[in-house]
């Protein structure tokens, strides 16, 4: 059986043999994440995307950690920006601020341990993500529903009623309804 082909992801995190270029790093950095009990997927995650920037370092001559500067954090920004996905489709801001933060972490981490002198994604900008309201909203047969569950006839149900009415027609958060007096309700 042929052996699949390993992808540059892989291969720019593969070779180790320098402990001071960014393989190494990579590799000591998700063991940190291991040992301090971060999620075995957010472990993955921050391998491959820390990957794919290996490898486009890598592209580029820039093999050690000490290398990376703002500027070229920048430009691998811009590169995610104007990145096409198989499909011919850019990648969402989404996208690209998901394959960002793993790099200013990498980045943070390796300042407070030392390895740099100071941390070069520290001021990187990440894209805004856009504002999306929620997929799906409640029918009005659904809010009735809702609202009817309290018994009024008791008097944590008027209080239960009186809550859904002040969420559905303020539409203020939980911790905003907790803090309000009766000197906020005016005259």
């Amino acid at each position: 059986m042929a052996r699949a082909k390993r992808s540059p992801v892989w291969q720019a995190l593969a070779d180790r043999s320098d402990p001071q270029a960014l393989p190494a790093y990579v590799a000591r950095y998700l063991e940190w994440l291991r040992v301090h009990n971060y999620a075995e997927p957010t472990v993955k995650n921050r391998e491959l995307y820390l990957g794919y920037f290996v490898a486009w370092a890598g592209e580029r001559g820039l093999r050690l950690a000490r290398e990376i500067t703002k500027p070229i954090l920048e430009r691998y920004q811009r590169s995610l920006y104007h990145h096409r996905k198989r499909n011919g489709e850019p990648l969402t801001f989404r996208g690209q601020h998901a394959r960002l933060v793993p790099i200013r972490a990498f980045f943070k981490w390796l300042a407070r341990q030392n390895y740099l002198l100071y941390n070069p994604a520290s001021e990187l900008e990440l894209p805004r993500l856009e504002q999306r309201l929620p997929k799906h909203v409640l029918t009005k047969a659904e809010v009735e529903q809702v609202m009817a569950r309290p018994d009024i006839g008791e008097p944590m149900g008027l209080r239960d009623r009186a809550i859904l009415e002040t969420f559905y027609s303020t539409g203020m958060r939980r911790s905003e309804l907790m803090g309000l007096s009766l000197f906020d309700l005016g005259p």
